[in-house]
């Protein structure tokens, strides 16, 4: 038996805004045009490459840190530093669990979701795997 996952499921307070600002951090797209009321609103990639994400109303705080959390990594046409800057410009925030010094940052969406933004690129991220690959005896 073979499952797919359908989609990521994120709470939110606010699952228009919230999904929003993820589609403009991912480029990605609504799957239908929600509206203010909406309880639930799903973004897609364009291209159909990753999982949607759905974002739902509830109405309890975050309180504590994210169980898992989405690693994003710069595309090919950009890099970690010009990414970090978008991301914080759109109002992404710093945020320290304890990480200490790493190459990635630890950052959180407007409702406190962490996330992290990894410092290779799509291709070095393959390449380095390719490498490692390489390396490991047969």
């Amino acid at each position: 038996m073979t499952l797919a996952v359908s989609q990521v499921t994120i709470d939110a307070h606010d699952p228009e805004r919230l999904a929003r600002w993820w589609a403009d951090v991912l480029g990605w797209r609504f799957v239908w045009e929600p509206s203010p009321d909406d309880d639930e609103i799903e973004i897609a990639p364009p291209d159909g490459t990753s999982t949607n994400w759905l974002f739902i109303r509830v109405p309890d705080d975050k309180v504590v840190k994210n169980r898992w959390h989405p690693d994003i990594r710069p595309g090919d046409d950009s890099d970690q530093a010009t990414e970090l800057t978008r991301l914080l410009g759109l109002g992404a925030t710093h945020v320290d669990i304890g990480q200490g010094d790493v190459p990635w940052y630890v950052l959180a969406d407007p409702e406190g979701n962490e996330f992290c933004l990894l410092h290779r690129t799509v291709s070095e991220a393959a390449a380095a795997l390719a490498a490692e690959l390489a390396s490991q005896p047969s």
